[in-house]
């Protein structure tokens, strides 16, 4: 019986029976002060929603055994620079190439209640995180004199801002038909003891399901048949919040051609051993990144003969994939990391709480995950300088402060 031939009665029993089952009563509890339509609503909000990270067996990954992953290294990539990118050059023009714009998250942590592309970084004029991409985007474009499509994922809350804002700057000088949006999934929040929450009078909270699900999500939206009918064989993946990421880049492109590779990923070297960033390696012989604090001191420490950190190179959140590789993943079900933020909702008077402190778990895949599921992957180094400007906090480490000096030095007008 399809979902659209269930009668109210038998929907509402499932559900509630599926509730009880996950010590979520108090849901059903709350469901009975509603009125028959408003129940309904309520039902089919939940009868879309993935319950299963309510199981208590359902918890992160145990970790395997590591080792170093060594990189295509600065002097490496300069020796073989010319050919590198006419590889990839000669990809883009075939039409071989797309990318993926993480867009998802809020800029919140920078005093911005829209999508965190949207926030402005400029001082003598409007320069938005976005606009900063699009003309990364825009050089290699340029250069190659030809497309490479753009598929931006969008979260729930700001998909239609998001297009909104792209459609008012004129899509940043880029070509409207090749760019392509789409929603990531959602996934119900709790507070600390497991339980449900509602954001809003019949609307259980939710939030987005994280970087990691941006290839389930465009099965889920329909991207996909569209990618299965284009000549795409690559995907380069990067976050929204790097001002300086190199996207689509010919050079990485065709290092990752040439060495036979399935994926690739953009790793800087470690500043210092307890520099707070994740790290390519080997994971049980599969490459996989592991997160700083995951790092043993052994790990952190280790050198080796020439001096250098053995677990060195830290991603950056820009992967290369091959897309027939991708649908591989398809069928796996990706690992769910529980994270404690700061989550609105309604309390149990109908107010609205805005907390000032970490209050309920989300949960989120992450991009690193479908690394794991590689066959193997090339570490490609880039210079820090040229090509990481992450922006996550106001000021201090990774602010905006820090990242418009960074763009200063790569002689980008504020």
């Amino acid at each position: 019986m399809t979902q659209q031939q269930e009668n109210f009665p038998a929907m509402k029993e499932r559900i509630c029976a599926r509730l009880s089952a996950l010590g979520q009563t108090h849901i059903s509890d709350y469901l009975k002060q509603l009125n028959d339509t408003a129940q309904e609503t309520m039902l089919r909000q939940i009868d879309t929603l993935d319950l299963s990270i309510l199981d208590p067996e359902c918890a992160d990954e145990k970790r395997g055994s590591f080792a170093p992953l060594y990189a295509t290294t600065l002097g490496e990539i300069a020796q073989n620079r010319a050919r590198f990118t006419e590889t990839g050059l000669a990809a883009i023009r075939a039409g071989k190439v797309g990318a993926v714009l993480l867009g998802g998250g809020q800029g919140t942590r920078l005093g911005c209640e829209h999508a965190k592309g949207m926030v402005d970084i400029g001082i003598t004029r409007e320069l938005f995180i976005f606009e900063c991409l699009m003309n990364n985007l825009k050089r290699v474009t340029d250069q190659a004199g030809a497309y490479v499509p753009l598929f931006i994922m969008t979260s729930a809350e700001n998909h239609n801002e998001t297009q909104a804002f792209f459609a008012e700057k004129n899509y940043f000088g880029y070509s409207r038909e090749h760019i392509r949006f789409f929603r990531q999934e959602q996934l119900p929040t709790v507070d600390p003891e497991g339980r449900l929450m509602l954001s809003a009078p019949g609307v259980i909270s939710t939030a987005p399901n994280g970087n990691g699900g941006w290839y389930a999500s465009m099965e889920n939206t329909g991207m996909l048949s569209e990618l299965r009918r284009s000549r795409i064989e690559w995907l380069n993946v990067f976050a929204v919040d790097n001002v300086l990421q190199a996207i689509a880049d010919p050079c990485f492109i065709g290092a990752v051609i040439e060495s036979g590779n399935v994926s690739g990923a953009k790793v800087v070297a470690k500043a210092a051993p307890d520099e707070k960033v994740g790290v390519l390696c080997l994971e049980d012989g599969r490459p996989s990144i592991v997160e700083y604090y995951e790092m043993t001191e052994e790990m952190r420490t280790r050198r080796e003969p020439d001096g250098t950190l053995s677990y060195r190179f830290g991603v950056i959140l820009n992967y290369l994939f091959r897309v027939d590789e991708l649908e591989n993943t398809l069928a796996y079900k990706m690992p769910l990391h529980k994270v404690f933020k700061k989550i609105r909702y309604m309390d149990e008077n109908g107010n609205t709480v805005r907390p000032e402190a970490p209050n309920a778990y989300k949960f989120e895949t992450l991009a690193l995950d479908l690394v794991k599921l590689q066959k193997n992957c090339l570490a490609y180094e880039i210079e820090r300088e040229k090509e990481f400007a992450p922006i996550k906090n106001q000021t201090g480490v990774d602010s905006v402060e820090t990242a418009r000096e960074l763009l200063r030095r790569n002689g980008i007008t504020l």
